[in-house]
């Protein structure tokens, strides 16, 4: 029996990711090995996202994979990955969570944010709120890996950064967290801290029913939903966050609208049977505000 091939970006986060399903495959006898590739997110580093498209900027090259049989699975950060999936390329697992939380990372040996000099973040879902959060503050875009911005952050040419906490522990960097803000401070993107594995439809992946976690899988679906209806994306200022808890579902979304300007913060419980439904619920209450 031949290894199952994981497409994979090249970063060493992507890596350390797909190697976390590879150690799950390890563990039930069966053999993996790496299919690394760059993404058109990955090349284009001189420009923001929502400038290059936005969605699908780190998938494509890993869905064409699938489809030419050049992997049997992929491994993303389900926050990068599209909320309109193809048919062909079905979800068939997510991992337990990592911590969702954003977190604010300064300069090696600093303990204040220097306002003299921009914060770091490329996600426009991030810059509103943390303009909210502090409003002497100018935020700017930057680009490149984790590493990268932290080489640029301790450089000086930012004040801070705001990264994700899931790819910060995932990497061993933990130690570079400053503060973790909180959903109600900064809501998370859809699916942060959450890996998710794609396959060609029809793939015999018969480990992905043990590798998939239902409370996350519910959890997502809701976030994914709301997202989806407004027409969100990974660039998107739409965020969503859902829990589950003793037998509720609670989801909490952003909503930014794009002719005003304004946005606000609602949230909404539900069944976590019906996880989708309750997603589309809260957006439909959510946009009908600035109609």
């Amino acid at each position: 029996m031949r290894p199952v091939r994981i497409g994979t970006r090249e970063s060493r986060l992507a890596i350390i990711q797909s190697e976390l399903v590879g150690s799950f495959l390890t563990d039930h006898g069966i053999a993996y090995e790496l299919v690394p590739m760059k993404t058109t997110g990955d090349k284009i580093l001189n420009k923001t996202l929502d400038k290059i498209g936005g969605k699908g900027l780190f998938v494509r090259e890993l869905d064409q994979a699938l489809m030419d049989r050049r992997s049997d699975i992929s491994v993303h950060s389900l926050k990068d990955l599209p909320m309109e999936v193809p048919e062909e390329l079905p979800v068939i697992a997510v991992s337990r969570r990592e911590d969702p939380r954003d977190v604010l990372v300064l300069p090696e040996g600093q303990s204040e944010i220097d306002f003299r000099r921009p914060i770091g973040s490329s996600s426009f879902r991030r810059r509103i709120q943390i303009e909210k959060l502090y409003p002497q503050a100018t935020v700017e875009s930057v680009r490149g890996n984790v590493q990268t911005r932290l080489r640029k952050l301790d450089e000086g040419q930012y004040g801070a950064l705001i990264l994700a906490a899931a790819g910060l522990i995932r990497l061993g960097l933990e130690d570079r967290i400053s503060r973790y803000f909180e959903p109600e401070e900064i809501l998370p993107a859809a699916g942060q801290g959450v890996l998710a594995v794609q396959a060609k439809q029809g793939a015999d992946c018969p480990w992905a029913a043990d590798y998939n976690d239902l409370r996350t899988q519910r959890e997502v679906l809701a976030e994914r939903a709301f997202v989806r209806w407004l027409d969100g994306g990974c660039s998107s200022p739409i965020a969503a966050f859902a829990v589950c808890r003793d037998e509720q579902l609670r989801l909490e979304g952003l909503y930014y609208d794009e002719a005003s300007g304004a946005w606000h913060r609602e949230s909404m419980t539900g069944d976590p049977e019906h996880p989708e439904r309750l997603g589309v619920e809260l957006a439909k209450a959510m946009k009908a505000r600035y109609e």
